[in-house]
């Protein structure tokens, strides 16, 4: 009689399903390229830092199709070589055992290849379950078995693009190469933009919020001074992007800002910010997804860390300017990674002014990007 465990994990026999957005099913014959499954990570920015590794793939010929959470899933239909995106109907941080075997079952058939880009045991289950052939992640959390090219879990915290880009085996991968991008057509930033009363390049996005913790983020008066600064010099309003847990903060920022802001956190899709960021004059924001994504639009940007680090997590953009006060204050305690600061004080924020990040805006707005312009001279 088989252990309860191995018939838990018995991979499963393919039958119809309807949970799923996908393409139609197909059959491969030996002509066609290989079809490859992308589970992606949880996170927004973690999703952009993976653009590099979905261009080495289509590059070599790989047809990917990725298997994305609802949250997460605009930012890979921004990747002009993603071919599908299928959205996974699960709860953030839940096991959700049924319904990984029911999309196990649609999956099984369809692919050559499986790239696990999370750590997670679970993220590994629809690949084996499905009894896709190869299976490539990092040992992560004692996965032997469920993937079967498995790369050392990496010491420390290595940039995340060189961590995903090392799945496809370019461990020697350019800079260049590794920079994220995502695109969006003229058309979607102009919907955005109509729908949010504003017109392309006649305003300036922040991102105030950080999902991850208070030790991430910029203090709200900080916010609102720079906003009133901003929209006292340029006449541009201010547009306060985020979640709908963030909402509050945003009204709080726009509340002390003399009506130079516009708060949208809550009340866009994911798609319709980054539309708004992309077809903005410039971006001011924490460590965060938001951040992640006016960096892979080149969008000029200037970028705080506080408990985070940049050596980790940078903006990869050559229009971003960071600004982390770990080696001018001396802080030993930096970068920390934790939700909240253990003294109180967050003087890694707390001391970046906002006529510091002011300036640091001008110089973001004046430099050149990859096309060789600066955003005022366009």
């Amino acid at each position: 009689m088989a252990h309860p465990l191995r018939r838990l994990l018995d991979p499963l026999p393919t039958r119809d399903a309807s949970s799923l957005r996908t393409a139609d099913m197909t059959v491969t014959r030996r002509d066609q390229p290989t079809r490859s499954l992308v589970i992606a990570p949880q996170w927004i920015g973690d999703a952009v830092m993976s653009e590099p590794l979905m261009r080495c793939l289509a590059d070599r010929g790989e047809k990917l199709s990725v298997a994305a959470l609802p949250w997460v899933a605009p930012v890979y239909r921004a990747m002009p070589q993603v071919d599908d995106v299928i959205e996974l109907p699960f709860a953030h941080g839940r096991l959700d055992w049924g319904g990984r075997r029911t999309a196990a079952r649609q999956l099984a058939g369809r692919f050559d290849a499986a790239y696990v880009l999370p750590n997670s045991l679970k993220s590994a289950l629809i690949p084996f379950l499905a009894r896709i052939a190869r299976r490539v992640g990092y040992h992560g959390e004692g996965r032997l078995g469920l993937l079967n090219e498995r790369l050392p879990n990496p010491p420390g915290r290595p940039p995340m693009v060189t961590f995903y880009s090392a799945l496809a085996g370019r461990a020697d991968a350019s800079q260049k190469h590794d920079t994220p991008r995502l695109q969006l057509s003229e058309a979607a930033l102009a919907a955005a933009t109509e729908r949010a009363g504003v017109k392309p390049g006649h305003y300036f996005a922040f991102a105030p919020g950080a999902e991850y913790g208070p030790a991430k983020r910029w203090p709200a008066a900080h916010y609102a001074a720079l906003a009133r600064t901003l929209h006292a010099s340029s006449s541009l309003p201010v547009l306060l992007l985020g979640s709908g847990k963030e909402a509050g903060l945003c009204e709080e920022i726009a509340a002390a800002a003399a009506q130079a802001c516009l708060v949208l956190a809550g009340k866009t899709s994911l798609e319709d910010a980054m539309a708004l960021i992309a077809a903005s004059r410039g971006m001011v924001s924490n460590d965060s997804g938001l951040m992640h994504v006016a960096a892979a639009f080149g969008v000029p940007q200037v970028a705080m860390f506080g408990s985070s680090s940049p050596e980790h997590t940078p903006p990869l953009n050559e229009r971003a300017k960071v600004l982390w006060l770990k080696h001018e204050l001396a802080l030993d305690c930096a970068p920390c990674f934790a939700r909240e600061c253990r003294f109180g004080h967050t003087r890694c924020l707390v001391e970046i002014s906002p006529l510091r990040l002011e300036a640091a805006l001008q110089d973001a707005l004046h430099s050149r990007g990859e096309d060789g312009t600066a955003r005022d001279s366009q």
